[in-house]
């Protein structure tokens, strides 16, 4: 409906402004055939030209807000596609290209539509005042057209110039916004090794480029302009110049003359459609990169439920994962009975992040099945899934307003006590109470450490009862004895939960109820930590210490 609007509105500013020239010459004309005012024509050409005015300024109104309102649509739609397809998937794009993507590209796409809706206008102007010239004297009407097809053939120059043109300088966007938000994440190593310079000239290494598309991109609208300004007037002349003739031939009168010098500066107009075209360009490379993003492939499921008050037995059945040819995870059978704690262990590149994962479904095996209380998590309701799944990671995201907001975010909000439960099951209620405002302070204004960002993690994981909960890599931040306080939370502090815990540390393995033991993507033993300790390659996995595991 308002996109209607809008072209209603840019249809009927253009109906106005084509009728005013015919009333204007003939208000002239009875003037000076009756010398008297033509007072019924003027107030005609004023109520016309009011409503021309009125009719643009609710294009740019009801136009403006549409195009509001259609660029968030794009940015939810988007979004929510990023945030519900497989992590693997939506990894392709780093953070700067996301962000480039999701503003500046969005806008940009988002103010195609309105653009066409108020083209109609913009070409109904150049067409009905060539039309108007061949009703008030063909010969008029001629004269334009002589200059036409050299005009059509800049529009098309201009169109397809300008799409090559937008779609460099929105490459080249995204690589500066993705070089600045890697060296901003990397601040603290950026400091430590006095590379500031380095990395500066790395992220702006590409504004050259992006001066040359942008100055391309300009270039192109400059030609075309530049060639509209030079040909646009030569035509004016040119039909005056007919009019003129005609009018001394009879054939025209005064009045006539006026009309047809008027529809030829609208039928000349056609220029206004350079900057049209040249935004309707931009916006659809724009779009072509969002289709990037909206053809990202969402994690399926079929509505199941799990069934009430199940213990939280993970079955994984012949379980593989593959990338770009790769196997990274082949032929994983595990039963992980209901309640019990299993660390995972294994070096660095076994695949204990990439199995944690798809134990909780944050993505889908190649190969095989995993399954929670019997049903498959490919099937059971997103929704559902996250209130019984949750997770706590080695570098977890706060989110919320307040530290106690980030650690009751989630599918269900906790109230206060359960909150402040879990942040003293996590380790977390001490440091908290040393803040400005306690659990109300700003997370802007909450300095923390690594230990203290994981263990506010572990806090909102702790805080989100469920059947299952996975810890990957969760207390790798964490001092000795705070890890113990910890883990001695997780253990007989959580409920009857089953726990999966991607571990580095001796001690984890130890207090789990038994061990997964990675190698190269494969179980290489599934036994309680006592019985692998006689193996000298276990005993090796916590000698040579692991590092960030492969996804």
């Amino acid at each position: 409906m308002p996109l209607a609007a809008v072209t209603l509105c840019s249809v009927a500013a253009a109906g106005a402004a084509l009728a005013l020239p015919a009333v204007l010459g003939a208000a002239l004309d009875t003037l000076l055939a009756t010398r008297r005012v033509p007072w019924a024509g003027l107030l005609l050409a004023t109520a016309l030209t009011a409503a021309e005015i009125l009719l643009d300024s609710a294009v740019a109104v009801i136009g403006g807000t549409t195009t509001a309102r259609h660029t968030a649509f794009l940015r939810r739609g988007v979004l929510d596609r990023v945030l519900h397809a497989a992590p693997h998937h939506a990894d392709r794009f780093r953070p700067g290209d996301l962000t480039t993507r999701l503003t500046a590209n969005a806008g940009e796409a988002g103010a195609v539509p309105v653009t066409i809706a108020t083209a109609a206008g913009t070409v109904l102007l150049p067409l009905g005042g060539a039309l108007c010239l061949f009703l008030i004297d063909p010969w008029t009407g001629l004269a334009l057209l002589a200059g036409l097809p050299l005009f059509a053939l800049l529009l098309r120059a201009l169109v397809r110039d300008t799409a090559t043109a937008a779609a460099d300088y929105q490459r080249e966007q995204s690589t500066i916004a993705t070089r600045l938000s890697e060296a901003l994440d990397g601040i603290a190593t950026v400091r430590a090794a006095a590379t500031a310079d380095r990395e500066r000239a790395r992220a702006l290494e590409p504004l050259d480029r992006l001066a040359t598309h942008g100055r391309r991109t300009w270039q192109v609208q400059g030609r075309a302009v530049g060639g509209a300004a030079a040909l646009l007037p030569l035509l004016t002349l040119l039909v005056l110049a007919v009019g003129g003739l005609r009018l001394s031939q009879g054939a025209l009168t005064t009045g006539d003359l006026l009309a047809v010098a008027r529809y030829a500066v609208l039928a000349v107009g056609l220029g206004a459609l350079t900057g049209a075209l040249g935004a309707i360009s931009r916006g659809r490379a724009a779009d072509r990169r969002l289709d990037e993003l909206r053809g990202l492939p969402p994690l399926a499921h079929h509505g199941r439920v799990l069934p009430g008050n199940g213990p939280g037995e993970l079955r994984l059945r012949d379980v593989g994962v593959v990338r770009d040819g790769r196997p990274l995870l082949t032929g994983v059978d595990l039963t992980v009975p209901g309640g019990a704690t299993v660390a995972v262990v294994g070096p660095s590149g076994s695949g204990k992040s990439l199995l944690a994962a798809v134990a909780g479904r944050l993505l889908d095996p190649d190969t095989g099945t995993v399954t929670l209380d019997g049903v498959p998590l490919d099937g059971v309701d997103p929704l559902l899934l996250r209130t019984e799944v949750t997770f706590a990671f080695a570098r977890p995201a706060l989110l919320g307003a307040t530290v106690g907001d980030t650690i009751a975010f989630g599918a269900v909000t906790p109230d206060g006590p359960a909150v402040r439960a879990a942040a003293r099951a996590a380790a977390a209620d001490e440091f908290i109470a040393l803040l400005p405002d306690g659990y109300r302070t700003p997370l802007d204004r909450a300095p923390l450490s690594g230990g203290e960002r994981q263990r506010l993690g572990l806090a909102r994981a702790f805080a989100h009862p469920g059947r299952l909960l996975v810890l990957d890599d969760a207390t790798s931040s964490l001092d000795t004895v705070t890890e113990r306080l910890v883990q001695r939370a997780l253990i007989h502090g959580t409920g009857h939960r089953t726990r999966i815990v991607v571990a580095h540390r001796v001690s984890t393995a130890a207090d789990a109820d038994s061990v997964i033991w990675l190698d190269g993507g494969r179980v290489r033993a599934h036994a309680p930590h006592t019985e692998l300790w006689a193996d000298p390659g276990y005993r090796a996995v916590f000698r040579t210490g692991t590092g960030d595991d492969t996804r």
